[in-house]
């Protein structure tokens, strides 16, 4: 996966609570077997039955960042919603609270969750509501949600999720950085084995 250290930009917001895996990824999608071709597919529903869904609004087109209200990615445990959100453009997700897979989910595939607090992540939507084109900096290294002018907030990261974002190792990376132990192994595992009698 790609490293992740800061994204900057506008942000699309979403304020509704308990936006499932389901709203994110319709299930009849997830026939697919490729990793590709997700984002088109992204909040279906409301894109096709809205016209006025702020992710069809062309003020929030190619923002990277999603500001999300409570309990966002709850229901199915599906790869497929971290990578509808990425394949439509999305890096980071600032918001109050995250579902437990979704959350595990996007550490491996590298999109960045940064959890603030309700009055936070309210006015970061209320100002992303009234100015669409306002700049947003969701800072890995330094673990903190910004806005010019000096606003500025922390969110917690698990460190070992940290290492991972910022280095773009997801499950294969961390395995092949044991490569040369790995294969010493196998070099010598027959030997290891116990003999047949013959």
């Amino acid at each position: 996966m790609d490293p992740v250290a800061t994204v900057t930009g506008h942000a699309i917001p979403l304020p509704r609570a308990d936006v499932d895996t389901d709203q994110i990824i319709p299930a009849r999608h997830l026939k697919r077997i490729e990793r590709t071709g997700y984002g088109e597919f992204a909040f279906e529903y409301w894109r096709k039955n809205d016209p006025d869904f702020v992710v069809n609004r062309p003020e929030y087109q190619d923002a990277p960042i999603l500001l999300a209200g409570p309990n966002f990615g709850c229901g199915s445990s599906r790869e497929h919603a971290v990578w509808a959100l990425q394949q439509m453009g999305l890096r980071a997700v600032v918001g109050t609270s995250f579902a437990d897979i979704f959350r595990n989910n996007s550490a491996k595939m590298g999109l960045l969750l940064a959890p603030l607090e309700p009055a936070d992540v309210g006015y970061l939507m209320q100002r992303a509501q009234d100015t669409p084109d306002a700049q947003i900096t969701v800072d890995l290294p330094t673990q903190s949600v910004s806005i010019p002018g000096g606003w500025r907030r922390s969110f917690e990261i698990d460190p070992f999720v940290k290492h991972c974002l910022l280095n773009g190792l997801d499950d294969i990376g961390l395995t092949l950085q044991h490569e040369d132990a790995i294969a010493a192994f196998e070099a010598q595992r027959p030997a290891l084995l116990p003999r047949t009698k013959r």
